[in-house]
């Protein structure tokens, strides 16, 4: 451990890898609302946030445990469309509380596609966001909605059977097609925009 008279520790928060306080302190002094995106292994939570000197102040928020008790999800809650459904259904919720632009806060960046997901549902949500498209990759695009997993679920259940069954045997327990994810996928945002 270093010592000395100029040695000095730093903040809790930053040593355990959570925040970087010069970019949010850059973020505050904006005096606009934040969008943070948060990503655990199995879950993303959105919040939208206005900064106050006595604490900050949700607005809207969503958690991907949401999806299913409210929308009828069955698949797993850390994959990319679950991310681009919680982005979504945060977004909704924050154009009905009147809100129409934000910026983007990712704090120290995990997850990187599951996080780009959910700001997707955010933008798709009509919240404005400053951003540059170059910021997606063309292939977060295709996995949005689930396709990558409907393809992949395909080409294993014709080359080998077994490996099908035991790598999709969540989603066949929850009797999920994986080969009809696309499916799963619209359902729930359309049962999220029915609600919402």
């Amino acid at each position: 451990m270093a010592k000395g008279p100029r040695y000095r520790r730093p903040l809790r928060r930053r040593a355990e890898g959570k925040t970087n306080y010069h970019r949010r302190l850059r973020l505050i002094k904006s005096r606009k609302l934040r969008a943070i995106i948060r990503a655990s292994e199995n879950h993303i939570t959105v919040q939208i946030i206005k900064s106050k000197r006595g604490g900050d102040e949700i607005l809207a928020s969503a958690h991907s445990k949401e999806l299913p008790k409210n929308f009828d999800w069955e698949a797993n809650t850390g994959n990319i469309p679950a991310a681009y459904l919680t982005g979504y259904l945060a977004g909704l919720r924050a154009k009905k509380e009147g809100i129409e632009e934000a910026i983007l806060d990712l704090g120290l960046f995990y997850h990187r596609n599951r996080v780009l997901a959910a700001f997707r549902g955010i933008l798709d949500a009509e919240i404005e966001i400053p951003h540059r498209e170059e910021f997606f990759t063309g292939s977060l695009e295709e996995r949005i909605n689930g396709s990558h997993i409907e393809d992949y679920a395909q080409l294993l259940k014709k080359e080998d059977p077994e490996a099908y069954e035991q790598v999709f045997s969540g989603y066949l327990q929850s009797k999920i097609k994986p080969e009809k994810f696309t499916k799963v996928v619209e359902n729930t945002r359309n049962k999220i925009e029915s609600n919402v």
